[in-house]
């Protein structure tokens, strides 16, 4: 049973549904009607915060969950939570000013990375050595 992966699972897409939150609470607040995406630069990059989110996913869940069947479901976990939180501070970090999105995304991405990395390493050690 991986129930750690599957929490911090739970928890990422918690964490998309609340950047969706966010977008509709910006397309109120500087009037974007849907399905505009473009218009005042406070409400694209919230929205840019909750599609880089989503562009992301398909990247982090397989990764961590190949991780968490090859390696460690607690070291998946662990470094599942520190995706979300490298994706909180991207969002908002970006919402302020593009620049504050940085470090977000270099804790996001090094824990993507890292788990991405660990599962390859992991079916190939298999692979070589069954």
């Amino acid at each position: 049973m991986y129930r750690l992966t599957a929490l911090v699972t739970c928890l990422a897409v918690l964490t998309y549904f609340f950047s969706s939150v966010q977008v509709a609470r910006a397309r109120r607040t500087y009037g974007i009607k849907a399905p505009a995406i473009s218009g005042n630069p406070d409400f694209e990059r919230v929205f840019r915060g909750q599609m880089n989110t989503l562009e992301w996913m398909p990247i982090f869940l397989p990764a961590l969950w190949l991780f968490a069947t090859h390696v460690s479901d607690a070291v998946a976990a662990a470094l599942g939570l520190v995706w979300i939180i490298g994706r909180i501070l991207y969002m908002t970090g970006y919402a302020k000013a593009a620049n504050k999105r940085r470090p977000g995304f270099a804790i996001q991405a090094s824990a993507a990375i890292i788990l991405w990395a660990g599962a390859t390493g992991a079916i190939l050690w298999h692979l070589v050595h069954p």
